[in-house]
């Protein structure tokens, strides 16, 4: 399944967790024993296959189940652009701008339709 921007994240969440339980299996693990390599409860491993994990536990559930090279694909990382590295003179950014609703209206408004 391919995951698009119009499925709702309960279902992502728990398409996800079916492939987390289907690695478990095919690794012939039960769930008792991905919970003592990964320091959870089995009711830990049993809602993250349900789709309900903490962001925590299920990396400790994939590094039980050697796959911790699976989050590269899950997250790519971000490289800044070279135009936004140019304005922040080489800091990284720590904090979005936001919007700002004054100005949002004000440009609005001077528009001539």
């Amino acid at each position: 399944m391919q995951f698009h921007r119009n499925d709702f994240p309960t279902s992502i969440a728990e398409a996800l967790g079916s492939r987390l339980k289907r690695a478990r299996l095919n690794k012939n693990f039960t769930q008792n024993e991905v919970a003592q390599l990964a320091w959870v409860s089995r009711r830990t491993v049993l809602n993250a296959e349900k789709g309900d994990v903490r962001l925590v536990d299920l990396i400790a559930i994939l590094h039980a189940l050697d796959l911790v090279d699976q989050l590269n694909l899950f997250l790519a990382e971000q490289p800044l652009s070279p135009v936004q590295l140019l304005k922040l003179r080489g800091n990284i950014r720590k904090r979005a701008s936001g919007k700002n609703e004054k100005n949002n209206n004000q440009s609005l408004e001077s528009l001539d339709w």
